[in-house]
């Protein structure tokens, strides 16, 4: 049996919330426990309902769901947020990413692939989607954000390159130390070095940089 997931979901549009939560009630490991109508909302009841996921729209009166991300982290960095929206500029994906966002789904995205998602997020921490990995190709991200400079170069270790190698495979920390035969702490140790050197909040954001300065090339 799959590890129940507490779900909560943040849009102004009550029957977008109830066709989401309808859509993913043949997965039975998902349990929805919240609904919120704006990011203020949202924090509102986040202590009092404790979910481990929340799907947050972007375009939001009171508090729009960038905030609410900048927030969510900071106060509850334990939870994952997923942007489920119709924006699809690139320019958001890449801000939300640099926000502590999880993933970036659209919203006309499958029910399977929005479950595939929490799942992801779940077990790794992200979920990069077909729509953002294409950001990702076309580097508009990365012309946005990087300056090359050889000064700046990252020179990486082996183990720590084959940390990051597994990282972007989306292999958790535990599933990393048993292929590298160390201890999950030392794995944590590595990627929060490398976090902290890349000048990035999460496993997302060491994927990010990881593409887009070709690390693993």
């Amino acid at each position: 049996m799959l590890e129940e997931i507490k779900i909560a979901i943040a849009d102004d549009h009550k029957i977008f919330r109830k066709g989401v939560i309808l859509s993913m009630r043949q997965y039975t490991n998902l349990r929805f426990i919240m609904e919120a109508e704006n990011g203020e909302d949202l924090l509102q009841k986040i202590p009092i309902e404790e979910p481990e996921i929340i799907l947050c729209d972007l375009k939001m009166p009171i508090k729009d769901g960038i905030d609410a991300t900048k927030a969510i982290t900071k106060l509850y960095p334990h939870i994952r947020v997923i942007i489920l929206t119709m924006y699809e500029d690139d320019r958001f994906v890449g801000h939300l990413m640099d926000c502590g966002a999880a993933g970036y789904l659209l919203k006309n995205s499958e029910p399977s692939e929005v479950y595939k998602a929490i799942n992801d997020v779940k077990r790794t921490g992200f979920y990069l989607s077909p729509f953002v990995n294409k950001i990702l190709i076309r580097k508009n991200y990365s012309k946005q954000k990087f300056n090359p400079s050889l000064a700046n170069e990252a020179v990486l270790s082996d183990r720590e390159k084959e940390v990051l190698m597994l990282v972007c495979m989306e292999y958790t920390a535990t599933e990393i130390a048993g292929k590298m035969n160390i201890s999950a702490r030392t794995v944590e140790a590595i990627k929060d070095r490398l976090m902290e050197r890349f000048g990035v909040k999460n496993s997302v954001g060491l994927v990010f940089y990881a593409m887009k300065n070709r690390l693993l090339d």
